[in-house]
């Protein structure tokens, strides 16, 4: 039968510009079978003529939207969980994260000797969960040439940088050609830590030892020993928030029958060893689960200048990671049967390479019970880096740092002075 199109031509209007609401009244009619001429003569269609292909009912489709590509750069010497934010922060800005990685050339040039080797920032960049690209060997300033690069060969959309200045060692801004032509955008710095801040905190710990030992390893009493840590060791100047830990955090659980591993310790200077020893044990399960030890712990086992970051500062560290997948802040230095059923844990492993400190007297090993429980793996260490080693390399060189500490110290003074509120997280 032939359908007059006049007649109905409101039905066929309504088709055209309605097809969902349309197609949702016939497909009611024709289940619950209406008559045809409740529609004024238009043959309800049956259902295996409602194809996506008739036209009629056509689903409009939406072009992909382009992926924002972002970049940021960065030396991410001793890294911490300030680069950490800043390249959280990056990502949100985005859909793609592209992180440069400064050469070694550049630093000395620019900053001072670096203090952890390309392959060493490269492994630390590359396993935050907020990075997707990593380029080797950046440049310190972004040059024309570079940033055609970036543009044509990395398809990035912006280039982006924190609030602190970047000056080159002429006084000129780093990021003058981003500005100039309207691809830069500025994030927050996050407040209470830099690399600079690291290398003065290492050493005044290696200051307050020397001073310490030269009073007599025996004395640990009397007002001198509390007023030479007191003035030698520099304390920490961030200040937590349960908001920052929520934006570190994975905020999911484990499965029903996820296989939990348990990894504990220090993780204090977060370096490469700790990156390679957390994406081991992940592989290991379904769920890695890490302890970082409280502050008091790590003192009583490593020395009165452990830990060089504090709790908190350590947590959001293992937390940026992309291997971890919770953390407990403050975990007990024994692996206990109650803490295993608590959280379920299937294996709970713990690497070859750790700091060599002597157990205190009469303690016992704080892995007995998983041991006994046959739930203990002993993890090979895929580097030999420890904190200690890492701290060395600065008391090593300590001049050159002791320079190039004074002179960022002079730069962060000026940024403290004329520091002005800016938003962002």
């Amino acid at each position: 039968m032939a359908i007059d199109y006049e007649s109905h031509g409101w039905i066929w209007d309504g088709v055209y510009y309605y097809p969902h609401l349309f197609g949702g009244l016939m497909l009611t009619a024709a289940l619950l079978g209406l008559s045809t001429s409740y529609f004024g003569g238009l043959g309800v269609f049956s259902l295996p003529y409602l194809r996506s292909d008739s036209g009629i009912f056509h689903k409009k489709k939406h072009e992909n939207k382009k992926r924002v590509r972002v970049y940021m750069d960065g030396c991410f010497d001793l890294m911490h969980y300030g680069h950490a934010n800043a390249l959280r922060q990056a990502k949100d800005l985005g859909d793609e994260l592209v992180v440069g990685v400064v050469s070694d050339e550049e630093i000395i040039a620019n900053k001072g000797p670096p203090v952890l080797s390309m392959e060493e920032r490269l492994t630390l960049v590359s396993g935050l969960k907020w990075v997707d690209e990593v380029i080797a060997n950046a440049p310190y300033a972004i040059t024309e040439q570079f940033m055609d690069r970036l543009f044509n060969e990395y398809k990035i959309d912006c280039i982006i940088h924190g609030d602190d200045p970047c000056l080159l060692p002429d006084g000129t801004d780093a990021y003058a050609l981003a500005k100039q032509v309207g691809r830069y955008k500025q994030i927050k710095r996050t407040e209470g830590v830099s690399s600079t801040d690291i290398v003065g905190r290492i050493l005044s710990s290696v200051k307050y030892t020397q001073v310490k030992e030269d009073n007599g390893s025996t004395s640990s009493s009397g007002n001198s020993h509390k007023a030479i840590q007191s003035n030698s060791v520099q304390l920490s100047q961030f200040l937590p928030t349960s908001r920052r830990i929520v934006q570190f955090s994975n905020c999911k659980g484990p499965g029903p029958n996820a296989r939990i591993v348990y990894i504990d310790g220090a993780f204090d200077l977060f370096h490469a060893g700790h990156v390679e020893i957390l994406k081991n044990a992940r592989q290991l399960g379904d769920f890695l689960l890490v302890g970082v030890h409280t502050d008091q712990v790590v003192s009583e086992h490593r020395g009165n200048h452990y830990p060089i970051m504090h709790l908190h500062e350590r947590s959001l560290s293992v937390l940026a990671y992309r291997y971890v997948d919770e953390v407990i802040i403050g975990a007990p230095w024994e692996v206990t049967k109650d803490m295993i059923i608590t959280f379920n844990i299937s294996l709970v492993v713990h690497g070859t390479v750790a700091e060599t400190n002597s157990p205190l007297g009469g303690e016992t090993d704080p892995y007995a019970i998983p041991k006994s429980m046959g739930i203990f793996r002993l993890l090979e260490s895929p580097k030999s880096v420890t904190t200690t080693s890492v701290a060395e390399r600065i008391v090593a060189n300590h001049d050159a740092y002791v320079k190039r500490n004074a002179k960022k110290a002079e730069s962060e003074k000026k940024y403290y002075e004329e520091k002005t509120f800016i938003s962002g997280d």
